[in-house]
């Protein structure tokens, strides 16, 4: 299966999300897209696949979002895609690309309903259960 990841080494919720796609026997293409952020038509087209909004998509913590004034909903789609063009720490991530669809997986479990069972246990960083030795998903409380 061709993955596609679009991936901030930082951001632990991106951290799980690419562990879960190895655990699920898949070395996906990463895309530090802090490094290679995705064009201004790519990233459109990823957000109609996703069935998401430009907004959606925008991230507030650790960004430039309130100095930008893009709280503001007036601003229209392309002075919010200005926005990330320039700024891509505004785009929210990690956006997961699979024959499978389109996804923001936040939280990071999300990126399970792309792809094929997992091959083993998992625990998120924090040490949270996800998949059980058996690879299924564990129930949350």
């Amino acid at each position: 299966m061709d993955v596609i990841i679009y991936h901030n080494p930082a951001c632990g919720t991106s951290r799980n999300t690419l562990a879960m796609i190895r655990n699920a026997g898949i070395e996906p293409h990463i895309i530090e897209y802090l490094k290679c952020p995705p064009t201004r038509l790519l990233l459109t087209q990823l957000l109609a696949r996703a069935g998401l909004t430009v907004r959606q998509v925008l991230r507030e913590k650790g960004t430039p979002f309130h100095d930008l004034g893009l709280a503001d909903t007036s601003l229209s789609d392309s002075a919010l895609l200005d926005a990330i063009g320039e700024h891509p720490i505004l785009m929210n991530r990690p956006i997961v690309v699979t024959p499978k669809g389109v996804r923001l997986c936040r939280p990071s479990e999300l990126v399970l309903d792309l792809l094929p069972p997992q091959q083993g246990e998992f625990f998120k960083e924090d040490g949270e259960r996800v998949i059980d030795a058996h690879g299924r998903r564990v129930a949350t409380a």
